[in-house]
């Protein structure tokens, strides 16, 4: 037999493996939660075992589909949160799919950190944050809108998200909207849905939800000096 020829047959083998490892692991879950959307099966640092995406969750399932694992993996020699790279890895794919003409930016001059924020109109601590927008670019940091009412699509606050991005002005809309002035109902090509729908996919639960452009997901509200702090740290631990 040929060194070519084992090669090749060694090469097919281990495709045939992965795709049986594969339809294992669609079945598992598919039986677990038939109407389960899954985004991506991949091969884990976890032995045995492979990792599936599953609407912003992620879930470890062994190569014979009969253990599922929920939780976290962190490597103790190397001090690392697994999961939670792998969440913020697929966080950051998302959002550069997301052009700037996509998004309402409210920035300063010179920005030292960029953040994306998904929103909702009547969210409280959204309006508090939005209160807060001169603060927050006083030390550099760029504000990124993304909307998410969280009633949904079709939903009063939806619509509101609507309103705003069908404004001659933006920015001033959302301003006004957030300070609870009711804007004159538009409507116009927009990305609300598309937005509401993203959020969903990389696992959103609440809002304000802001995303570092690292993918880290900062949940709820954060004052202008904690959250300089707090990205300012990221930056630090991603340089050693």
């Amino acid at each position: 037999m040929s060194k070519r020829f084992l090669l090749a047959s060694l090469l097919a083998a281990a495709t045939f493996s992965a795709q049986a490892d594969d339809k294992a692991v669609r079945e598992a879950i598919n039986q677990l939660a038939p109407n389960a959307t899954i985004d991506a099966i991949a091969e884990s640092t976890l032995p045995g075992f492979y990792e599936v995406s599953l609407g912003g969750q992620l879930v470890y399932v062994s190569q014979d589909g009969r253990y599922l694992v929920q939780g976290t993996v962190y490597d103790i020699v190397n001090r690392v949160d697994i999961t939670e790279q792998k969440r913020s890895d697929a966080r950051k794919s998302a959002l550069a799919e997301v052009p700037r003409d996509r998004r309402i930016v409210f920035e300063p001059k010179e920005v030292k950190h960029r953040v994306t924020v998904f929103t909702d109109i009547d969210c409280g601590y959204c309006r508090r944050l939005h209160q807060e927008m001169a603060e927050y670019n006083a030390r550099g940091i760029a504000v990124e809108y993304l909307f998410y009412p969280r009633a949904g699509i079709g939903s009063e606050s939806y619509q509101k998200a609507v309103n705003v991005w069908c404004s001659p002005d933006r920015n001033s809309a959302l301003t006004r909207a957030k300070a609870g002035e009711t804007l004159e109902r538009r409507d116009c090509p927009n990305p609300v849905a598309d937005d509401f729908q993203l959020g969903q996919r990389i696992g959103l639960t609440g809002t304000p939800a802001l995303v570092t452009e690292d993918g880290t997901l900062l949940p709820g509200y954060l004052p202008a000096d904690a959250l300089l702090q707090r990205l300012d740290g990221l930056e630090q631990a991603s340089t050693h």
